[in-house]
């Protein structure tokens, strides 16, 4: 007896749901996605790794015969 409105429910909800389009603020986002002063552009890992390396080849060339 209590499957009826169980699913009713569960029915009604998927519903509600469904039709939900909340109001999205783009330009708060963007502004927390990409701070002022931060330039899109670098490579924040570029340092870390180094550049210079050869990332092709996994020996150095200075132990190569």
């Amino acid at each position: 007896m209590g499957r009826g409105r169980q699913k009713a429910k569960h029915t009604k909800i998927a519903r509600e749901l469904k039709s939900y389009s909340p109001s999205v603020n783009y330009s708060a986002l963007e502004r927390e996605l990409h701070p002022e002063g931060e330039d899109l552009y670098v490579d924040k890992w570029a340092d870390e790794y180094g550049e210079d390396e050869d990332e092709t080849s996994p020996v150095s060339s200075s132990s190569q015969v």
